[in-house]
């Protein structure tokens, strides 16, 4: 998925809107009516009849039938393709969308004429009922993109992005292996002893921000002071978020340049950062320091780094077993709690070995990562580890 800024006119910016707007009622309107369906009900209506009733609904009303056909059917098979992969159990059931959140819409059946190229880092995208919208052209545009979706984030960005393959990084096939131990603290400890952390808002950002969400506390809903303060705020999380992904993409590329092997934890961060809130009858405790974990946790992108890793080194990620790592001895094996003194230092109870906690942890997924690999290859490739010595970074391919 290739992702550009648009650069939209006023006017074209109000006709983008409306696009979103009608893909936000339609795919509500097929929310509403699967949310009606129980065991013993008729079943709800499939895409066929609701592009019927789409039609109807267009030649009822003036303000759907301004829009595009295009725009509002593609909301409908996006909804049944939410729906097979819930049925799939790949994904969670479509829920409602609202106004400011996850604005978009999709177009499809793109041709090599719809995007063109005007400059260096200039480039035009033709959309239904709106004509060509420049975008900022930061790098090559795929020809093979056959469909774009067009987004706006709460800070009121737009962006388009063309459905593409990435071709992966070419492996440097040098032998070398790393394991990634993924933390709060830490993002990201690797097994060459590198701490890399997610670049996020500096003092005086986070002192403004909490700032304007005391602000937001007092301002009166549905007042434009209180919309101007969510703006202000949406700006400052969209910094944020920008930089971390700017740090996910470089991280990614830089591990998939310099290693043929990256081992990472298999974590369910879904499960991890669930609420502790509990039930009325049964309620959670420690609520808001588990609150606080899962912030950190969302906010380090563990998962979309190992998505990214996937994506551009294919074949070559491997994700072992989390327990224990954390409390294994890298130098001589022995397993102990104690041993973790704190969470940035690993003192072995039975050797002395020494060394960060993370960067220990993350020594112990890459070893058990190129064990596996050995073992599936019966013996080739990756050569199982021997010398077990507290200070070797690498494994090299004999």
């Amino acid at each position: 998925m290739s992702r550009f800024r648009l650069q939209p006119s006023p006017a074209q910016e109000a006709a983008l809107a409306e696009h979103c707007g009608h893909a936000r009622f339609v795919w509500n309107l097929a929310v509403e009516q699967h949310s009606h369906w129980k065991r013993g009900r008729k079943s709800a209506p499939g895409f066929a009849e609701q592009c019927r009733q789409l039609t109807e609904a267009r030649a009822e009303f003036e303000w759907l039938r301004g829009g595009s056909i295009i725009v509002q059917q593609q909301a409908l098979k996006d909804f049944h393709q939410a729906m097979a992969n819930f049925f799939g159990k790949t994904h969670k059931r479509p829920t409602w969308r609202r106004r400011g959140q996850a604005e978009g819409f999709r177009i499809v059946a793109v041709k090599p004429g719809d995007v063109r190229r005007l400059s260096r880092h200039v480039g035009e995208v033709r959309v239904p009922k709106v004509g060509w919208v420049r975008f900022r052209r930061s790098r090559t545009v795929s020809a093979e993109a056959k469909s774009f979706r067009i987004t706006r984030d709460r800070a009121g960005r737009w962006h388009v992005a063309f459905a593409t393959i990435p071709e992966p990084i070419p492996a440097p096939a040098t032998g070398k292996a790393v394991g990634v131990d993924r933390g709060v603290t830490v993002s990201a400890a690797l097994s060459t002893g590198d701490l890399l952390n997610v670049p996020t808002l500096r003092e005086r950002e986070k002192a403004r921000l909490l700032r304007l969400q005391r602000k937001l506390a007092k301002a009166r809903r549905g007042s434009k002071r209180r919309e101007r303060v969510k703006a202000a705020i949406a700006r400052l999380k969209a910094r944020e978020s920008d930089r971390r992904t700017d740090w996910i993409e470089k991280t990614s590329t830089d591990l998939a340049r310099d290693f043929d092997l990256i081992a990472v934890e298999n974590l369910t961060i879904a499960g991890m950062t669930r609420s502790a809130r509990g039930t009325l009858e049964a309620p959670g405790s420690s609520v808001r320091q588990k609150a606080g974990l899962n912030r950190g946790i969302l906010a380090a992108g563990w998962g979309r780094l190992v998505t990214r890793l996937e994506h551009k080194a294919p074949g070559r990620v491997r994700k072992v077993d989390p327990r224990y790592t954390s409390q294994t001895c890298n130098a001589c094996g022995h397993r102990a709690g104690e041993s973790r003194e704190s969470q940035a230092l690993f003192l072995c109870v039975a050797c002395g070995h020494r060394d960060n906690a993370d960067v220990n942890a993350a020594k112990n997924i890459r070893d058990t990562a190129v064990g596996q690999t050995v073992a599936a290859r019966g013996g080739a490739g990756f050569p199982e580890p021997v010398n077990r010595e507290p200070q070797r970074d690498l494994l090299l391919v004999g």
